[in-house]
């Protein structure tokens, strides 16, 4: 049944979000305790562990973005990739809901919310988030699209892309790579600034990604996985 892809993703999008934005407020609590370091491994880990829970479900794309690319590259029909934003942003709104009970107090670095550092313009922030989510959608084409790959932990290869670019790029703009990470905690927050950098970025990175890996690296002659 179509509903259960969506309801993975909804699921897995509130898992992911939850746990990261989650890591970000208990370096606040605990006095900068966890550091850039935790930060990173707990996005990466949790990206993991839901790509590894519903990635039989609906494919795991757990972002907008990477739903897009996939569109666009036809690996998934319009219905399904409007259904699976949509439940992507309502998980990452649920998971700054919950953000909202256990840290009452997060309004202060506005419920995890990714930022851009001082001195990051708009255009720049752009540039970087589309980067980043460049190699995170080329990474995603390569262990789990492309059938030539070999078996093996497809959750791991992505996860520590994600770890990697936020270790490099969360202190510039907070590393979100995907719209839903950002929309959750922005929307319990109010918090909107450069809002759409998390958008715009992450979008046109993740399509120039699935376009050169489809059109480029896995060629028509090569049958894609279905995701």
């Amino acid at each position: 049944m179509a509903y259960k892809k969506y309801l993975a993703e909804l699921v897995a999008t509130f898992g992911f979000v939850f746990l990261a934005a989650g890591s970000v407020l208990t370096n606040q609590f605990t006095q900068g305790r966890l550091g850039i370091t935790g930060i990173a491994l707990a996005h990466g880990l949790a990206l993991m562990a839901m790509i590894y829970a519903v990635m039989s479900v609906s494919g795991a794309h757990i972002n907008p973005a990477v739903t897009i690319a996939m569109w666009v590259t036809k690996k998934i029909n319009a219905k399904d990739g409007i259904s699976y934003v949509i439940a992507q942003l309502i998980g990452s709104a649920i998971a700054g809901l919950f953000l909202l009970w256990i840290f009452p107090n997060g309004k202060t670095i506005n419920f995890g919310a990714p930022a851009l550092a001082s001195g990051v313009t708009l255009f720049g922030g752009i540039l970087i988030e589309a980067v980043f989510t460049f190699f995170l959608v080329l990474t995603i084409y390569g262990v789990a699209v492309d059938k030539r790959s070999p078996s093996g932990p497809v959750g791991l290869a992505i996860g520590v892309i994600v770890i990697v670019a936020l270790l490099v790029a969360g202190p510039l703009t907070g590393a979100a790579l995907n719209p839903a990470r950002a929309f959750g905690p922005a929307l319990v927050a109010n918090f909107w600034t450069n809002q759409l950098v998390y958008w715009i970025g992450p979008i046109i990175g993740a399509i120039i990604a699935g376009l050169v890996y489809n059109n480029l690296l896995l060629g028509k002659e090569v049958k894609a996985k279905k995701v």
